[in-house]
């Protein structure tokens, strides 16, 4: 018996601030937002830029657990927008996907006692602070982790091995992420550009997406709100280039055909992955063409890394409580504006205001892509 898998719960953690709310407001306004210079005297780079979480905002205090704060307050937002006001039930299970997990305390030296901390600890930690004793799994497959996480905790619920799963991403600051970006010259000196002609690179960004995931019986037992299913999940590699995309998108196509399926309704928005890399950029938008055909040239595209910059791992969980936020409300807010568009990357990027979401095609795309040639594509979609 497969379980049908519904989201009653989301939450965010982004440089706009703390919460759903004040994502959605940022989505909605359109604005341009220029990257910020971290207080790392040791970011000794060309291009030390990133869109950090304001200091008012979670995890900001502790340099060592900032992944961890961000990804405890946008799971305590969720389980509060699930209605699970006493904690998650015995059972449930964490999982979730980090770039980078929890690097602070390594990037600072090795502390005060000598030791070095495993950096991957952000489920565990999660898991021990509201009180779960169920699986507690962490996922780092670099930037499409968040994607990943999602895909299996639906696993989780689908085979019956849990009822309710918290799953998403969360990345903070590093130094040797940024650092390594800087070297291999991917960082925009702008901002975060998607399909712009005049890109060059990306501007990583801090920040946690987390959903309350839960099998549609459970739901209903307890009486809670299922008006989203996550209904698609497709996962490939490329198996080519450590960093670069294959050239063709063979293995971004095949993801993102799984996550759609062959008999699904029409999707009414993608959420691209869309980094403001040059080949990323390109090769995806000539496979969301192969994958959609004449469609693709009305499919309307919300550009998220163009208001965030790139989270790392938790892009693609913002990305699906992005695309939550865009079924609940109906519409797909303004890009913000490309400036001068590729002629290459065919895409339609909706600026200006609002534009509605087809009552006929109420599923939202999301895509992910990774180094190592890591793909994943998610569906969101309205519950009938």
């Amino acid at each position: 018996m497969t379980h049908e898998v519904v989201v009653t719960g989301i939450g965010a953690v982004t440089c706009h601030g703390n919460g759903t709310d004040a994502l959605w407001r940022a989505m909605t306004a359109a604005g341009v937002r220029l990257p910020d210079r971290p207080a790392d005297p040791h970011a000794r780079m060309d291009r030390p830029l990133i869109n950090l979480v304001p200091d008012r905002s979670a995890g900001q205090a502790d340099p060592e657990t900032r992944a961890s704060g961000f990804a405890l307050t946008a799971a305590r937002e969720a389980l509060a927008d699930a209605g699970l006001h006493d904690g998650l039930p015995a059972g449930s299970a964490v999982v979730l996907g980090s770039c980078m997990g929890e690097p602070g305390l390594n990037e600072r030296g090795r502390g005060a006692d000598g030791t070095w901390r495993p950096p991957f600890r952000l489920a565990s930690q999660v898991a021990a602070e509201l009180g779960l004793f169920g699986t507690a799994h962490e996922i780092a497959n670099a930037c499409a982790a968040g994607g990943y996480a999602l895909g299996a905790a639906a696993d989780l619920i689908r085979s019956g091995e849990a009822d309710v799963v918290l799953a998403g991403g969360s990345d903070a600051y590093s130094r040797v992420a940024l650092g390594c970006f800087n070297r291999l010259g991917a960082v925009d000196p702008v901002r975060c550009r998607p399909f712009d002609r005049q890109r060059a690179g990306t501007v990583f960004a801090e920040g946690a997406g987390l959903l309350v995931l839960e099998s549609a019986a459970h739901a209903a037992a307890r009486g809670a709100r299922s008006a989203l299913r996550l209904t698609g999940a497709g996962w490939s590699c490329d198996a080519g280039h450590p960093t670069a995309p294959e050239s063709e998108g063979e293995q971004i196509e095949r993801a993102m055909r799984e996550a759609v399926g062959p008999d699904a309704g029409p999707v009414g928005c993608v959420i691209p992955h869309g980094t403001g890399t040059q080949l990323n950029d390109v090769i995806e938008s000539r496979v969301l063409h192969r994958v959609f055909g004449a469609a693709a040239a009305d499919l309307p595209l919300y550009s998220l890394k163009a208001l965030l910059g790139h989270a790392g791992g938790a892009s693609a969980a913002l990305g699906a409580v992005a695309a939550a936020l865009i079924l609940r409300h109906g519409s797909i807010p303004p890009n913000v504006p490309v400036e001068d568009p590729d002629e290459q990357c065919e895409v339609r990027l909706p600026g200006g205001s609002a534009t509605a979401l087809p009552a006929g095609a109420r599923r939202v795309l999301v895509n992910a892509y990774a180094f190592g040639g890591n793909n994943a594509s998610l569906v969101l979609e309205e519950a009938a």
